[in-house]
């Protein structure tokens, strides 16, 4: 599936390989190998999920149950000079996946 312009907000599951030192490198989503460019910056901050409207119990000891953590970072398709795009990625506290949350031209 292709998010076009006019519709940027979806919540796609996605793939991503980090650098050593945590940094988002390539995504994989929609069939395709985005490369995040070096050069440009990315953002990387976290929010607080309000944890007593889910009403989730979780075992004392679990961990973060809060944090929802985010990079944005700008891509474009491996092996092509196509115009970057700006992708939100977002991941749940205590989840394994990362979300795609938004997907726009710069």
């Amino acid at each position: 599936m292709t998010i076009a312009p006019e519709t940027p907000t979806t919540s796609h599951e996605v793939a991503i390989r980090f650098s050593p030192d945590g940094t988002p490198l390539a995504i994989r989503y929609d069939g395709r190998i985005w490369m995040v460019d070096p050069e440009v910056h990315t953002a990387h901050w976290f929010t607080r999920e309000a944890w007593w409207e889910t009403r989730q119990r979780v075992a004392a000891g679990t961990g973060d149950v809060v944090s929802v953590e985010y990079w944005q970072v700008q891509a474009r398709p491996s092996g092509t000079h196509a115009e970057l795009r700006t992708f939100t990625l977002r991941r749940e506290p205590l989840a394994t996946v990362w979300q795609l949350e938004s997907i726009s031209w710069c």
